[in-house]
């Protein structure tokens, strides 16, 4: 019998060592040698997968010695998978993980035909990973086309489920769409051009409440100032309005304690009150000027899924770019971490592509777990490293003075940096 009681596996075994991280009153409970499932992912995916471990173990091991350890269990889910077992994203894959709490996986490929539109957007749906989760900070040295992106430090919590991703679409002509159209017309008086495409928008109060309170939450754990609800809640007033509202509903009913809204701080000269974190909402149009003119001003995003996707990438674009943007997919019991750029097949092998993004990833998931102390030093070893000039090409190409290393060379130096820290 198997010691991971009520893990049951058809594909591949069960990981020979470790144990299951747990659910508790008060989060999670984990282990000293909890078992981690990663995916390494397609294209660039393998070097930066054996890069982020490496670098995460040596922060562990400098951390807490032998007392504590990371066991890697390798699980599988696109090109991989599908070359093993014929499937681009075993069931497997996906118990594993709910058994688990915690993995993070390399970037997936989308695969041309076949029934699933995309594995990353499979896997969010399959379970229930309603919430992606992508803090975005600046690293002093690496280009950025703001004058000061060092006063970027934004997390956004994008909805993960619903809205326009929710892949409730039919092709333009197709029996679907004139169905829908025809029904437009007829019972709800509402004329579309017979050639469109149709597409549903759907944005839920149960789902938009579980984000705001995700959100809410995150900003007690870590003391951040201010949440601001991003929508098209001007136009769109039934979905992307109901979101601004039932966001701000959650804050006054549920936190009531702990928030105050823009028109509340006016009583007080706009000074936001001692323990009190501020709830104000913007229109995304706006917030995009925003993150450019007054990004100070920010310090969690509360988006629906399309707004969410647009602001996340932008705001690693003022501080250099996705090699260096970290991410999540979460719900109440799993957290599931991962890479937030492509697979850049045409890189594969080569050991040559920033491995940040998964590496900072991964900082996020030691902090999940609680072992903020490792979290650091990978964080001050990256900033020790990155800030001296050693850079892979993407960064090297545009620093004046820098040092190109490859991926793995990175990790060499990020580790010395930990070594360092450490002693």
């Amino acid at each position: 019998m198997s010691r991971f009681e009520g893990l049951k596996l058809r594909k591949y075994l069960p990981p020979e060592e470790g144990e299951a991280i747990r659910s508790g009153a008060d989060g999670i409970e984990v282990p000293d040698k909890p078992v981690i499932p990663f995916i390494e992912g397609d294209g660039v995916g393998p070097d930066i997968t054996k890069t982020m471990r490496k670098v995460i173990d040596k922060a562990v091991s400098a951390a807490y010695g032998t007392k504590r350890r990371l066991v890697w269990w390798e699980i599988f889910a696109g090109e991989k998978s599908y070359d093993r077992f014929g499937e681009w994203l075993p069931q497997d894959t996906l118990d594993a993980v709910k058994y688990f709490k915690v993995a993070i996986k390399g970037p997936l490929t989308t695969p041309v035909g076949g029934g699933i539109r995309s594995l990353n957007v499979a896997i969010r749906h399959n379970l229930d990973l309603y919430a992606c989760v992508r803090p975005v900070r600046y690293f002093a040295g690496v280009p950025a086309p703001l004058k000061h992106p060092e006063d970027i430090d934004i997390t956004v919590f994008r909805e993960n489920t619903e809205d326009v991703y929710a892949g409730i679409e039919w092709e333009a002509g197709s029996p679907e769409a004139q169905k829908f159209i025809s029904f437009l017309d007829k019972e709800m008086g509402k004329t579309l051009r017979p050639d469109s495409g149709i597409g549903v928008k759907p944005i839920s109060e149960h789902a938009t409440r579980r984000l705001m309170r995700m959100a809410l939450r995150h900003a007690l754990q870590t003391g951040k100032k201010s949440i601001t609800i991003v929508h098209k809640g001007n136009i769109m007033k039934f979905t992307e309005g109901a979101f601004r509202k039932w966001c701000y509903e959650t804050a006054a009913n549920e936190f009531t304690d702990v928030t105050v809204t823009e028109e509340e701080a006016a009583m007080y000269n706009r000074k936001v009150p001692e323990g009190k974190i501020l709830v104000k909402d913007r229109i995304a149009d706006a917030m995009f000027q925003q993150i450019l003119l007054r990004p100070g001003e920010y310090d969690i995003l509360v988006t629906p899924n399309l707004n969410g996707d647009y602001l996340s990438d932008a705001l690693a674009a003022a501080v250099g770019g996705l090699g260096l943007a970290p991410g999540a997919n979460m719900s109440g019991e799993i957290a599931f971490f991962e890479a937030t750029h492509g697979t850049a097949p045409k890189y594969a092998g080569m050991d040559k592509v920033n491995p940040g993004s998964l590496i900072l990833s991964a900082v996020m998931m030691l902090e999940h777990l609680g072992w903020h102390e490792a979290a650091v030093l990978v964080t001050r070893s990256m900033e020790e490293t990155i800030g001296s000039g050693i850079v892979t090409y993407d960064l090297a190409r545009q620093m004046e003075g820098a040092k190109e290393v490859s991926c793995s060379g990175f990790a060499e130096a990020v580790c010395e940096n930990i070594a360092k820290s450490a002693s």
